[in-house]
């Protein structure tokens, strides 16, 4: 595995440490601080157009730097919680290795996945309710595999017979 902190380039760096800055209550209230200070000199400056428009540009300019900062540091946190998820599931005996890489599926697909999941929780929560337990292992979507391994056993059927007509 790679060293941490030496192959950071300078902008991932300073994404991480400026979101980490921007999420800290200090920051929160110097920010408060410069819009009270702001709205106290509106009246030395006679509210003018120039007093609201320093409050604008700078708000408009902070905002959309931040939103580019903070949507790095996301994507690079959402990243790493996938590959620990797929770690884990690479590593349990009996995991569904499909489930790797989900967030990479088209939407329909994705859908369908999570529907034999719901379905998974309505039947443990029914059986909760009945006073089962509800810790075993199931298969998600059982339906839906059903429905594929018919579907491979007539296919498979099908290559057979052609095979012996061929013979």
């Amino acid at each position: 595995m790679a060293s941490h902190s030496r192959n950071r380039t300078w902008f991932t760096r300073f994404a991480k440490s400026t979101a980490r800055a921007a999420g800290h209550p200090a920051v929160f209230c110097a920010a408060l601080a410069i819009i009270v200070l702001w709205a106290v000199c509106g009246p030395l400056f006679g509210f003018s157009d120039t007093w609201q428009l320093i409050i604008n540009t700078s708000t408009t300019i902070i905002t959309f730097l931040m939103v580019f900062l903070i949507q790095n540091t996301q994507n690079r946190d959402s990243e790493a919680i996938q590959v620990k998820l797929d770690e884990l599931i690479r590593s349990i005996d009996g995991a569904h290795l499909a489930l790797l890489d989900l967030e990479e599926l088209e939407e329909e697909d994705l859908q369908r996945i999570s529907k034999g999941y719901r379905e998974l929780a309505q039947q443990a929560r029914k059986e909760l309710d009945e006073g089962k337990s509800d810790t075993d292992v199931r298969e998600v979507g059982s339906s839906h595999r059903k429905e594929l391994s018919e579907r491979q056993r007539s296919h498979s059927r099908k290559k057979g017979h052609a095979k012996r007509a061929r013979h």
